[in-house]
């Protein structure tokens, strides 16, 4: 399912564009014909927030000039088009996301094997997504370029605005992101790439309504409209279930409830290109089990958040310097219940976090190639009933007769410089980023990277990288004391320093790739427990001196298209093996840093049954190293364990039909997650209708 991206070098053939660039005749240095673009080439388009570039180029064989978008990743700081990418972007593209078995992002990300998605709930309702064996709070998640990421934690960083319909792609970048992304990109960052509409709609309309198991139903639309220098796009929806389980008073503790609403402008003209964006999530899940523990065997706790998501960006298409600035701002609402609906058992948890921030990107070309040039300034302001330091000023709670009382702010500061230099066949990216934060008097300090790729031939590349980060503590790892929890606010960062090699190959049938890589983490945060304490065991927040971790990932992918003709259409196969040297104690249990994925591996196989009929089946089998406690606090291993999903789609000119059914097999018994029950099959129908003006 996940493509890697990689360099073809073949007469490059296109027949379709939407914007204007004539930066790839530049890049490419090479003759350029116009026809027909590829699906492949399509999936590892650019991030939103990296913007085509514009400038001409004089050809004698030209006889008039043509406008062509540039065809760029993210893996660095300025755009480079795919051919001299340096370091290796996972994309996975609009048409791999419509295949998919999924409702959520959360669900989708399952498929990429070097992604760890730890589900508590069903249906995307609450999920810890981690990269490589890291943690949920390692990894930068971006909306648009525009970094997401809650600083109280990161347990509901994918409750996002959009629906699966409006996102063009979702790029993964793995192991330490700073110099791209910042410094809280610790083992990766995770790239949401959404679009108002193209340039050739005027107008569209879009209806999604689908319902399943355990009382799951869900309404959506999304309308776009636009004319040749404005485009808009308003969404919204609402889903609700009751949930898999229940609660041992019979209450529902697994049910879910919320509404979305998404809106999405630009504008474009000879000089600049602006866009901006507002969203709002808004949800209320039954937590079950999700925090409990031997000392609190609580399964009715409930959460509800509520989030605002605000940004601005733009870039000028004329003259030497290339600048992209952006600004904004998110705001993260948090009630947590730990006993639903009785405040007098437990007082409910109230916690409101501010995100500001200002950054800007540029670029420039000159005879030595490349080079990238920006800062950014992010303000982080946490107000809560229990996490922070006392305020010298309480803020009332909307809607509450209570106060904030407690709270935290820090104001990270950080800058980044990157040069480029792309020969025939080699490309070298090498740069830093400085950091530097007002929490705990942190001194300014410096990240390096090099990036490194060298494409052999017409259908082999091989790469190399060095590249280094930092991660704060979230406030929850700092000061979150409640039942059986005991925080450390004098916790130390989080380092990372990451060697990566490896070697792709492509051919119209078969698409390979394989990758080494090495993690020396430093300060690694996690939560343990000792279990010999008994009934006086709890989690508290540790920093590990050093954790070392190895691994391995292979991928591989055939079209059977273009070997012979046959109703398969394609099948993907990816392996990812990861080994750490840190071992716990006897009796000590970790919740997040040393419970990592050993093994897991993904396969899906694409079927084309009889006209727009096709059928989509994807296997995933997953040996998770690390152990779990139970209420009684024993302590067992997990386990390995297989899940099949599938899915089918008729697909026509204004409209798609789908069933599909998760966990086919019915699969009851996994544990992924310690004291969290699982959900067995269910099923989802629905459909999407699309009207164009």
């Amino acid at each position: 399912m996940y493509k890697p991206v990689f360099q073809k070098r073949e007469v490059i053939v296109f027949r379709q564009f939407q914007r204007k660039g004539y930066s790839l005749f530049a890049c490419l240095g090479r003759e350029v014909l116009i026809s027909v673009l590829s699906v492949a080439t399509l999936s590892a388009t650019k991030a939103a927030s990296i913007s085509d570039e514009t400038w001409r180029v004089d050809s004698t064989k030209a006889t008039k000039e043509i406008w062509l978008d540039d065809v760029a990743v993210t893996g660095s700081r300025a755009p480079l088009t795919k051919s001299q990418a340096a370091r290796m972007v996972t994309v996975l593209s609009r048409e791999d996301i419509a295949q998919a078995p999924v409702q959520s992002i959360n669900d989708l990300l399952k498929y990429a094997v070097g992604v760890d998605v730890r589900q508590r709930g069903s249906l995307g309702s609450q999920t810890d997504i981690s990269v490589r064996g890291g943690t949920q709070e390692q990894i930068t998640i971006l909306l648009n370029g525009i970094n997401i990421c809650d600083p109280q934690t990161g347990h509901n960083v994918l409750d996002l605005p959009v629906q699966l319909s409006e996102i063009v792609r979702i790029e993964v970048l793995e192991g330490p992101a700073g110099r791209v992304y910042g410094t809280s990109s610790l083992v990766g960052a995770i790239n949401i790439v959404t679009t108002s509409m193209t340039q050739q709609d005027k107008g569209s309309l879009d209806i999604e309504a689908e319902g399943g198991s355990f009382g799951y139903a869900k309404a959506a639309l999304v309308a776009r409209l636009g004319n040749t220098h404005f485009r808009h796009s308003l969404s919204g929806s609402y889903a609700r279930s009751d949930g898999f389980s229940r609660a041992a008073s019979g209450s529902l503790n697994t049910d879910f409830s919320g509404s979305k609403a998404f809106y999405q402008g630009g504008y474009d003209d000879e000089q600049v290109h602006l866009s901006w964006h507002a969203g709002l999530a808004d949800k209320g899940w039954g937590s079950g089990t999700f925090y409990a523990s031997p000392r609190w065997q609580a399964d009715d706790q409930y959460e509800h958040t509520t989030k605002f998501f605000t940004a601005i960006q733009g870039e000028n298409k004329q003259g030497g310097i290339h600048f992209q600035p952006a600004i904004y701002w998110n705001q993260n609402r948090d009630r947590y219940e730990g006993y639903r609906g009785k405040p007098d058992a437990m007082k409910y948890n109230y916690n409101r976090c501010d995100v500001y921030g200002l950054k800007i990107n540029s670029y420039f070309d000159w005879s030595f190639g490349r080079t990238a040039f920006g800062a950014e300034v992010r303000n982080e302001d946490l107000v809560s009933g229990n996490l922070g330091e006392p305020l010298s000023q309480t803020h009332h709670i909307s809607g509450t007769d209570r106060d904030y009382t407690l709270g935290v702010n820090r104001t990270n500061i950080s800058a980044h410089l990157e040069h480029n230099i792309l020969l025939d066949r080699l490309t070298l990216s090498a740069g830093f980023v400085a950091a530097k934060s007002s929490w705990s008097n942190m001194n300014m300090s410096i990240y390096p990277g090099i990036d490194a790729s060298y494409r052999l031939g017409d259908r082999w590349k091989a790469f190399a990288s060095y590249n280094s980060s930092l991660r704060l503590p979230s406030f929850t790892e700092m000061y979150y004391k409640l039942q059986g929890y005991a925080a450390d606010p004098h916790l130390k960062p989080e380092e990372m320093q990451a060697l990566e090699g490896g070697v792709l190959y492509y051919s119209p049938a078969l698409e390979a790739k394989a990758t080494v890589w090495h993690h020396h983490g430093k300060d690694m945060i996690d939560w343990i427990m000792d279990t010999r304490l008994g009934d006086l065991a709890e989690w508290q927040s540790v920093n590990h001196t050093k954790i070392n971790s190895t691994g391995v990932e292979a991928n591989v992918g055939i079209d059977f298209k273009h070997i012979f003709c046959s109703p398969l259409s394609t099948l993907r196969v990816s392996y990812s093996y990861i080994e750490q040297d840190k071992d716990l104690e006897t009796g000590i249990v970790s919740q997040y840093a040393l419970e990592y994925l050993k093994h897991k591996l993904v396969a899906n196989l694409q079927v084309d049954i009889w006209r727009q009929l096709t059928l989509g089946l994807n296997l995933r089998w997953q040996d998770r190293t690390g152990q779990y406690t139970d209420f009684l606090g024993e302590t067992h291993d997990y386990r390995p364990f297989a899940l099949m999903d599938a899915r089918l789609n008729w697909t026509a000119d204004h409209y798609t039909l789908f069933a599909e059914v998760n966990n086919v097999l019915d699969n009851r018994s996994y544990v992924d997650y310690g004291n969290v029950p699982q959900p067995g099959a269910w099923l989802v129908i629905g459909g999407r209708w699309s009207l164009r003006f």
